[in-house]
């Protein structure tokens, strides 16, 4: 664990030294709902784990054009991880999307086929996604909040690290204990 831990945080110096800002700026933005405390311990744990600037936006609504009802009522993580991009400040390196509405995405196997079977990976339901690299990523409580309060929003702070290091280009690891293991269905 400790060795992956260092590379993480090896990959992350060299990404943030790379950068032709003086700091990393990553926008938090929630989306309609999203509580304001939630927004907060987000915006803390990043500036603790990574040492980034933190700002957060406004919330605005989630384009009802990224709705779909396909197994349930979902929005498609893809479609706000591509709106996120868009509407990225200037001056911002990474944006943090945050909903209380599900998400979803279609998993795919190692071929980028849909994984099998298609019913149920087609229109997957996820706790967040982010695309690696890439300026931007979503997470979703809706799958996250199951436990108490405090464990729900370090569950909340884990996936929104989780997925900001996919923007920053690290991979998944196969530590059991590292926050970048894929969660491998299941939020435990």
């Amino acid at each position: 664990m400790l060795k992956n831990l260092i590379k993480t945080i090896s990959i992350i110096l060299l990404l943030a030294s790379c950068s032709s800002q003086d700091e990393v700026v990553v926008a938090i933005q929630p989306f309609t709902g999203f509580l304001t405390e939630l927004t907060d311990s987000v915006e803390n744990a990043i500036q603790r784990f990574y040492g980034f600037q933190t700002i957060c936006m406004q919330p605005v609504p989630i384009p009802e054009s990224y709705f779909v009802n396909i197994k349930s009522p979902r929005y498609r993580a893809d479609s706000l991880i591509r709106y996120l991009k868009k509407t990225k400040p200037k001056g911002v390196d990474f944006v943090t999307g945050l909903c209380m509405q599900d998400i979803s995405t279609t998993k795919r196997d190692k071929f980028r086929r849909i994984k099998k079977p298609e019913s149920k990976y087609r229109d997957w339901g996820i706790f967040g996604l982010g695309y690696r690299p890439g300026p931007s990523c979503v997470v979703s409580t809706f799958r996250i909040f199951s436990a108490g309060k405090a464990k729900n929003i370090k569950r909340l702070q884990k996936v929104c690290l989780h997925e900001l290091g996919h923007n920053l280009g690290i991979p998944h690891c196969p530590d059991a204990d590292c926050f970048m293991r894929d969660a491998n269905e299941t939020i435990k």
